[in-house]
């Protein structure tokens, strides 16, 4: 498997929950995952898992690395880490769009910053 495969196998495992939309390539392209329906876009999901596993390798913007590290410290566990970096994300990209800017990296770090230092 390539790199980008590997990591995603292994975000796949952590969501079992999502395992049979990943098992069905017909139904995923044909499902329309509705935020009003109260389901995660597994797809959706395991994108945000692999871009804030690219960024934290390659530590761009600067400081999320250690900024995702010190909340997976935090909380005892990389996969919730990455689950409160992706409200910061989500929020960001969210904030970017609907101010029609672009986004913002230091509030993105400083919202995973917030997240380690909050009990």
């Amino acid at each position: 498997m390539e790199a980008i495969e590997t990591i995603a196998a292994q975000w796949m495992d952590e969501h079992p929950e999502y395992a049979g939309d990943f098992a069905d390539v017909d139904l995923a392209v044909a499902t329309m995952y509705e935020a009003t329906e109260g389901r995660t876009n597994p797809f959706l999901h395991l994108s945000m898992h692999l871009s804030i596993s690219e960024q934290c390798s390659i530590d761009q913007p600067r400081g999320i690395r250690q900024a995702v590290e010190l909340l997976t410290h935090k909380r005892n566990s990389l996969h919730q880490a990455h689950h409160e970096a992706m409200e910061c994300l989500g929020t960001m990209l969210w904030e970017s769009q609907r101010a029609g800017r672009p986004p913002d990296g230091d509030a993105y770090i400083a919202c995973v910053q917030r997240h380690a230092t909050k009990d």
